[in-house]
């Protein structure tokens, strides 16, 4: 939930990125996901675990403590708790208390990722984990990083869906005034959200440039997709002008994924897990790592335009965005984010409604059920929702 208010902005009930692969490994590791304080490691069999960060005893950090065998023993009074949280050794107690017992995570390695689910561990399936498959692909080649960016997740959400900002936050890089200039088409289901943009016979920005190796005018395209409730994927290229890219054929070109996906840590922070995987030269641990460095150095530029502009929220409370066409993409996906938030407030205001009712010794009333009802949380108070917005 945000600092700022109890309502929720990122939904619970689904899959988030909490870690890479490489960053997990026989030691414990906290990281907060949406709010909620988790320790994380590897079993013996290499197998991820999840658990919440506070010994049931007296609350102290589990991460402050130490792995036994497959098990973490807690640093203070030695609590021993199990992958599954269960309290399995208390110093000097012959019995164990049978509610002593920390939660454990719904956890699944893909793509890359160690994905962890904070909402109902009954609606964890793992088919429901973004598709990031060119991360591991062996036909890709790439690589990426973690950044910490101090800004509300959904900022770089729309970042990422609106990339008319290139021309004007990345000039000397991928930047060209022919993207802010093109015309985009945005298409959306229940479920996604497309922005595809193409220029034609443009001279390719240096990073492009550098990339196809091939003098002259290029076509280049900018094909984006949101997964809610936040992951990004954008296909992206160059190729020599009129050598039929537009038209599928992009095999004289130069072809690239960059795979987003930004985890809420908290309200006004997240976990901003990105790589760029290319078809080309895909042997060349050289070009791999290169081409990491240039694109941490395009994102810093992202990070600094995020975090002041999460500043600026929080100093004028009172102002509001206001949108242009360019804000057609973001707009689609806070919309989904938003119905996301709605339906698990409905659910639970609803079940909360039944207990009262139940408790009451009859049904929900009609005031209980119109208690429950929400409404999209705006992104600060006071301040109506891009997502409720029109365009």
């Amino acid at each position: 939930m945000s600092a700022r208010t109890a309502d929720p902005t990122f939904p619970i009930n689904a899959w988030y990125a909490a870690a890479y692969d490489v960053e997990l490994r026989r030691e414990l590791m906290p990281r907060t996901i949406c709010d909620r304080r988790l320790v994380m490691y590897r079993r013996a069999d290499g197998s991820p675990v999840a658990l919440e960060d506070a010994c049931w005893h007296r609350l102290l950090p589990l991460s402050k403590g130490r792995l036994v065998g497959d098990d973490v023993q807690c640093g203070y009074h030695g609590l021993v708790f199990d992958a599954g949280g269960r309290c399995v050794r208390m110093p000097s107690q012959e019995t164990l208390n049978p509610s002593a017992c920390v939660r454990s995570y719904p956890v699944h390695e893909k793509h890359r990722f160690i994905w962890v689910w904070p909402g109902d561990p009954a609606l964890a399936d793992p088919a429901r984990i973004p598709d990031l498959h060119w991360n591991d692909d062996p036909a890709w080649a790439g690589d990426g990083k973690l950044m910490h960016v101090k800004c509300d997740y959904r900022l770089v959400v729309d970042n990422l869906m609106d990339l008319t900002h290139e021309t004007f936050v990345h000039g000397g890089s991928i930047g060209h005034e022919a993207v802010a200039e093109a015309p985009f088409e945005v298409t959306s289901t229940e479920r996604s959200v497309t922005v595809t943009r193409w220029m034609h016979g443009i001279d390719p920005p240096p990073f492009w440039a550098e990339q196809l190796r091939k003098p002259g005018p290029a076509d280049r395209w900018q094909i984006i997709r949101f997964e809610p409730p936040c992951t990004v994927t954008i296909d992206v290229g160059v190729a020599p002008a009129g050598t039929g890219a537009p038209q599928g054929d992009r095999s004289q070109g130069v072809n690239g994924y960059v795979l987003n996906t930004i985890t809420p840590e908290t309200g006004t922070s997240c976990h901003y897990f990105w790589a760029f995987c290319r078809n080309y030269r895909i042997h060349e641990q050289g070009i791999t790592q290169k081409l990491r460095e240039g694109v941490a150095r395009v994102f810093a530029e992202d990070e600094v335009i995020l975090e002041a502009q999460q500043q600026a929220i929080l100093d004028h409370p009172d102002k509001e965005f206001y949108n242009l066409n360019i804000d057609a993409g973001p707009m689609w996906a806070r919309r989904i984010i938003a119905r996301m938030i709605a339906q698990e407030r409905e659910i639970a205001g609803g079940a909360r409604a039944a207990g009262d009712g139940a408790a009451a010794g009859g049904a929900p009333t009609a005031g209980a059920a119109a208690k429950s009802a929400v409404r999209p949380t705006p992104l600060r108070a006071g301040m109506p929702d891009l997502a409720a917005a029109g365009h």
